[in-house]
């Protein structure tokens, strides 16, 4: 697909593929573990959590977006397949297919926001990983861990609080580019 010229664009309503195309650097529909790591320094991680992340996400991730084709070293991820590795022990935002699911999406926060009705803490964080987490599904769980815990780390305001909207804009991908000019805006300031 590179070599056509050929932009990859995300589907619209798939909320799943429009988060995983910010990392998708060179936009030719394949994520590959050095746009992966890029794609973590561009929003403010280290280079450890990067180089960590981008081995973990494509070594567990690549043959799954694959179907039919052959295993590869070079541990490619296809955005347009990215719902075929949807995992377990998650928050059911995106369906089957990568849509985002209002009514999930509006349940973590009805049943786990008690503090602040449009904000988790990292205790509330804590409960909803441990109320996602399904029986005999050790990956799925280490994935959700960590998914939300970066998240944690990267967004939590002064006060320790995961705000709502910044959330459902990890979901639909738009988050990761906020971060992205936030952090270039610091750089060149």
């Amino acid at each position: 697909m590179a070599s056509s010229g050929v932009k990859f664009v995300p589907e619209e309503d798939n909320f799943l593929q429009r988060h995983v195309a910010f990392f998708d650097r060179n936009k030719d529909g394949i994520v590959y573990p050095s746009e992966t790591y890029q794609g973590f320094r561009a929003i403010g991680c280290g280079y450890l959590l990067s180089a960590f992340a981008s081995l973990f996400i494509n070594i567990g991730l690549s043959s799954k977006t694959r179907p039919g084709k052959g295993f590869s070293l070079s541990f490619p991820i296809e955005v347009k397949n990215i719902h075929l590795a949807k995992h377990g022990s998650d928050s059911g935002v995106y369906d089957k297919n990568g849509r985002f699911v209002e009514s999930k999406f509006e349940e973590i926060f009805a049943k786990h926001s008690k503090t602040h009705p449009d904000a988790l803490t990292n205790k509330e964080l804590k409960q909803l990983l441990n109320s996602n987490k399904e029986a005999n599904d050790r990956k799925g769980a280490i994935a959700a861990f960590t998914e939300w815990k970066i998240l944690y780390y990267l967004c939590k305001d002064k006060n320790g609080l995961l705000h709502k909207d910044t959330v459902r804009a990890v979901y639909d991908g738009s988050l990761f580019e906020k971060l992205e000019k936030q952090k270039a805006s610091k750089k060149h300031a």
